[in-house]
């Protein structure tokens, strides 16, 4: 049987002289979200922002929101910019669904979100 964590990988990188990049890869549901959640717990958001990859996202449950709401939600209370990169467009209907689309800052690619948060 497979381990839910393998389900799911989290690799995080300091861009040169710009923001800290998540990039997340795979399922992320109820038994994998603790990955990502203890990633963003450990990011640095500082005011070079913080850029969650999610272009390797094969699926996302309501507790894989719940994570990126709550990085969000860091990234408010630290002062630090979040930007989404490479979501898929059926994860994209599900974020303009639900309003997301109205929460988070989305970017095609890691390098646009990367160009973006230097400017």
């Amino acid at each position: 049987m497979t381990e839910p964590e393998h389900l799911l990988t989290v690799t995080p990188r300091q861009a040169p002289a710009g923001p800290f990049v998540l990039e997340v890869t795979g399922e992320l549901d109820h038994h994998s979200a603790r990955l990502l959640s203890q990633a963003v717990k450990e990011a640095p958001f500082d005011s070079h922002g913080v850029i969650l990859d999610l272009s390797g996202l094969t699926y996302c449950d309501s507790t894989g929101i719940t994570v990126l709401l709550t990085a969000h939600q860091r990234s408010q209370t630290a002062g630090s910019p979040l930007s989404l990169a490479g979501v898929n467009p059926d994860q994209m209907r599900v974020f303009q669904v639900v309003g997301l689309d109205q929460v988070f800052t989305f970017h095609a690619t890691t390098q646009e979100a990367v160009s973006a948060l230097r400017r």
